[in-house]
């Protein structure tokens, strides 16, 4: 699987582009990310730079996970030497998480668009445990962070929009160095996290009419 090329572009059934969750989200103001950014500024690293190859190596660990799960091979040669060794660490730390969850895949990134909310996203994992449906977003952060949580109910939302039934929903947390674990978190507060999503929405689509 090669390297993504710009975004992804989500179209309802009437062809209308529209935004992902990603996108809708930005609206939130995120405290801990602008104390991260100054952080790393006054080392003197560049920021975008940074960020750049923090989002290639969080990329090609959701490729290298897709690809297994798919098993497919996954293609190396875009991304630089250390793009690939951050993504194998987490890779690594997903197959200590896999041991003790052995589950059944359904879907993997599959892009879903909801024709009611006008929005669309990426889901990264879909299983069945046998005992239950759950969804599940992989993060290669440092932390697992509130709007994350509020994203993956979004991605919720589209899954039972095309009628597919969602009874939890988690966030798995792979780290990028060989020091950093894994970290699996069950969402809760489903129903508000849901409601701050749609406040979103709203907000989104107001910013964009006052442009």
């Amino acid at each position: 699987m090669k390297k993504a090329k710009g975004h992804i572009r989500y179209r309802n059934s009437d062809n209308k582009i529209v935004p992902g969750v990603t996108t809708i989200l930005g609206v939130m103001a995120k405290p801990a990310l602008m104390y991260w950014a100054n952080k790393i500024g006054l080392e003197g690293i560049s920021v975008s730079k940074y960020v750049d190859i923090l989002a290639d190596a969080g990329t090609l660990a959701h490729s290298m996970i897709e690809c297994y799960l798919k098993e497919i091979d996954v293609e190396t040669d875009e991304y630089s030497k250390d793009n690939i060794d951050m993504a194998e660490n987490a890779f690594l730390k997903y197959l200590e998480w896999e041991k003790d969850h052995k589950y059944k895949l359904i879907l993997s990134e599959g892009k879903l668009v909801s024709d009611k909310y006008n929005f669309g996203g990426t889901i990264d994992s879909y299983f069945d445990t046998g005992e239950k449906k759950i969804l599940i977003d992989f993060k290669t952060g440092k932390a697992i962070y509130n709007e994350m949580e509020t994203q993956v109910v979004a991605y919720k939302m589209l899954l039972e929009e095309q009628g597919y039934n969602v009874d939890e929903c988690y966030i798995l947390r792979i780290g990028r160095t060989e020091e950093e674990g894994f970290e699996y978190k069950k969402i809760n507060n489903i129903e508000l996290h849901k409601e701050r999503f749609l406040c979103c929405s709203e907000l989104y689509k107001l910013n964009k009419e006052l442009k």
